[in-house]
């Protein structure tokens, strides 16, 4: 039968692989190097990504109306 008992005690048998991956995680600032490639990620991410969602937002301001319709609005324009 399961359950609880002297045969069966309370244990939580942890699975290494998930118990070494935790302690890298919380210790990930202490393994933490500044290689090429991370320093390429954060210039992306820091600087490229925004920078082409600010250009974009900057060029396309004020180009399109985008109020939906309201109470008493007509539909076409003519």
């Amino acid at each position: 039968m399961a359950g609880f008992g002297p045969k069966n005690p309370h244990v939580l048998h942890l699975d290494p692989a998930i118990v070494k991956w935790n302690q890298m995680t919380m210790n990930r600032h202490k393994h933490f190097r500044w290689t090429k490639r991370t320093v390429w990620l954060n210039v992306v991410y820091v600087l490229i990504v925004p920078g082409i969602l600010g250009t974009a937002g900057y060029m396309t301001e004020g180009k399109w109306e985008m109020r939906g319709k309201r109470r008493g609005d007509l539909i076409s324009e003519y």
